[in-house]
């Protein structure tokens, strides 16, 4: 009877450690991310870089999303190595991101920072499925896990615009790159997980996840609801400027917007509704919440809309990481997480620019097109209930 009473607690322990060596490596991954969406390309004209490379140089993520992403994961996932290929692309940014701080070269700092990109934009699909695979191992929920990625991505921003008064524009690549190498030290304490059993039939393997209808609802419908975003994350410090706001303003609302997607995280374990309707429901937000932000609204009413990121992205994350749990067999998750994230980079992508022409012309009149982009995606959620909810 001890050793029996013993296999709970056992189980509790693991969990438990599972769960904080997730979250912190949740934390340095995202707030890596914190540190380098702002600041990286302060850096690139920091060194000499023209605009145009910038524009060019940037556009390397969103590719390797869709083209080197997938093969990635899905060689990660034959080789039943989803931890040891998390460890190996971590410390590969690390030392991608350190090369790249040497170099002041146009083209050579294009080719340094692709081949980088290559093994970092994988690191969040490798890593949301290595959480998926545990939180059905231990019955935990993903929201909480997920939710000190957020905390980070806010804390790292403001603490790298805070230390640039401080720290030379110019040395800024060396605390992306410290962040990246902590990251990597941290992915250490990730713990082994069990290894999935194999499919009992090929029609549950990976080269059917693509024929599927459900599998293809639910990446479409995510792709369309998170890339309607596209034109808050470009041009809304643009547009807040331009509307007169202060720069302690604009990061105010930004930062109630990261609040709210904390806040639903930590909330979503007691959420009850079946996850198809929960991403119906972040559509039917971020469909109301564009439509709202393209009406110029004032200053108390955008900070009411901003608290609306909560359902519009942190809804949607938690509902169509639900379906993936439960509509995707566990030994294909890595290749299915590839999959998602390199559909989301096609529209994100297209929506970047395709928004930048509508923007030029119509101005805040392109959050009218996000609100289409969303409420798009909630009616191939809407569609494709009755096989969701089944």
């Amino acid at each position: 009877m001890s050793s029996e009473s013993q296999i709970p607690i056992a189980a509790k322990v693991a969990s438990r450690r599972f769960a904080r060596s997730l979250a912190a490596f949740y934390a340095t991954l995202f707030g890596m991310t914190g540190v380098h969406l702002p600041f990286f390309t302060v850096w690139l004209k920091a060194v000499g870089i023209d605009a145009t490379w910038i524009g060019i140089i940037t556009a390397v993520p969103p590719v390797t999303r869709f083209t080197v992403l997938p093969l990635v994961t899905a060689a990660a996932e034959r080789r039943q190595m989803l931890r040891g290929a998390i460890i190996a692309t971590g410390f590969a940014t690390a030392l991608g991101f350190s090369v790249i701080g040497t170099q002041h070269q146009p083209f050579v700092l294009l080719a340094i920072y692709a081949l980088t990109c290559c093994v970092w934009t994988p690191m969040v699909p490798l890593t949301d499925a290595y959480a998926l695979r545990g939180v059905r191992q231990f019955g935990l929920s993903y929201g909480p896990l997920r939710l000190w990625g957020s905390a980070a991505f806010a804390v790292c921003a403001l603490l790298s615009g805070f230390l640039l008064r401080y720290v030379a524009e110019v040395d800024l690549i060396w605390i992306i790159t410290a962040v990246t190498a902590l990251g990597a030290l941290v992915g250490l304490t990730l713990r082994p997980l069990g290894r999935p059993a194999a499919a009992a039939t090929p029609a549950a393997g990976a080269p059917k996840l693509l024929r599927n209808p459900t599998f293809l609802a639910i990446i479409v419908s995510s792709a369309l609801i998170q890339g309607s975003h596209g034109a808050y994350y470009i041009f809304a410090s643009i547009a807040w400027q331009q509307a007169g706001f202060s720069g302690l303003t604009i990061a105010c609302l930004w930062v109630l917007g990261v609040i709210a997607e904390i806040v639903l995280f930590a909330a979503s374990p007691r959420f009850t509704l079946p996850s198809a309707v929960l991403v119906m429901i972040a559509a039917a937000s971020a469909a109301a919440r564009w439509a709202i932000t393209a009406q110029d609204p004032p200053l108390a009413v955008l900070a009411v809309v901003q608290l609306g990121h909560g359902l519009s992205f942190g809804l949607t994350q938690v509902g169509i990481m639900g379906l993936m749990v439960h509509h995707v067999p566990v030994h294909v998750m890595a290749r299915a997480q590839g999959y998602l994230t390199a559909c989301g980079g096609i529209v994100a992508s297209t929506t970047a620019i395709v928004s930048g022409m509508v923007y030029a012309r119509f101005g805040l009149g392109v959050y009218d097109m996000m609100a289409a982009m969303a409420a798009t995606g909630g009616l191939v959620m809407w569609l494709a209930r009755k096989r969701l909810t089944d």
